[in-house]
């Protein structure tokens, strides 16, 4: 990520944007030694117009971070004007892969034509086998992986095998 004052945040299918106050923290930083914020522009967009409403309801943009959610379709990503032509983050969480593979190859795709040059696309997965699937797919879709990690720090679920942003990977633009 650039050191520019402001920075462009995507959240897709965010659902009630659960992470949105910990990526305004995490991003929002500048890693300048005076520590100054940058501006931030969240947007969050999801299918599901009761978690947008929920966020919408939560958020409240001031002076360093700017919120706005779209319920919408993130396979139609250039049909929403409001949004930049780029961003500097985008990020899926625990994408469903397993449950629409097409629709997730044509989200990601839509996420790689998104992402600013210079800018990163970061994941988290449940699965192990798809995580490893998704991570196929974006580079696929163009991507260069940077980062893949497992989260010794994932919450397990009552699947076996299942634990909440079980791995992390975080690819960029070839």
């Amino acid at each position: 990520i650039t050191s520019k004052e402001n920075i462009q945040l995507l959240n897709l299918a965010s659902g009630a944007s659960n992470e949105a106050k910990t990526q305004t923290k995490v991003f929002g930083n500048s890693d300048r030694a005076n520590e100054e914020k940058r501006n931030m522009d969240f947007i969050g967009l999801d299918v599901r117009a009761r978690e947008i409403a929920e966020a919408t309801a939560r958020f409240r943009s001031d002076s360093n971070s700017q919120f706005e959610f779209i319920n919408g379709d993130a396979t139609k990503l250039d049909g929403y004007k409001q949004l930049p032509g780029s961003f500097d983050v985008i990020f899926v969480r625990h994408q469903n892969l397993w449950n629409g593979k097409r629709t997730w190859e044509e989200i990601y795709h839509k996420a790689m034509e998104k992402v600013s040059p210079s800018g990163r696309l970061i994941i988290t997965s449940y699965f192990d086998r798809e995580h490893e699937q998704a991570i196929e797919v974006i580079k696929n879709q163009g991507g260069q992986l940077l980062v893949n990690e497992v989260n010794k720090r994932s919450r397990k679920l009552p699947f076996n095998g299942k634990s909440v942003d079980r791995h992390l990977a975080i690819l960029k633009r070839k």
